[in-house]
């Protein structure tokens, strides 16, 4: 449990950076930070695989690039299903942010496992 609510945290984190990153995306608080990041986890958990899947040519085609288009969608369907606060205002923001918030994800992802903020995985 609370390897999912230090998951969750950052995810909110590297959202709310990538909202004050990239021009374009705008973010109300914390508050829809938190429910954007677990709308988007929700996503990327159920939708993402299925999109990937149909779309697995154009992946292989473009050497894995079409996966950030994919990521894209994904974000932007976060957008219409999530808070009234978090905000897309088109695709290349949706693409640039993507891009942003995968690096922010792995970044403050790498930070927490150095703070020792993350519990050791079950092998």
């Amino acid at each position: 449990m609370k390897r999912f609510i230090v998951t969750w945290l950052i995810s909110a984190l590297a959202l709310a950076l990538t909202a004050h990153l990239v021009p374009g995306i705008t973010l109300a608080g914390w508050q829809a930070a938190l429910i954007a990041s677990a709308i988007f986890g929700l996503i990327n958990a159920t939708v993402r695989p299925i999109i990937f899947l149909f779309t697995l040519p154009l992946n292989v085609l473009s050497l894995g690039l079409f996966s950030l288009v994919i990521n894209a969608f994904c974000l932007m369907l976060a957008d219409y299903f999530g808070p009234a606060g978090f905000a897309i205002q088109g695709f290349i923001p949706a693409l640039i942010g993507s891009i942003v918030l995968a690096i922010a994800t792995s970044g403050l992802h790498v930070l927490s496992g150095i703070l020792g903020l993350e519990p050791e995985s079950r092998s």
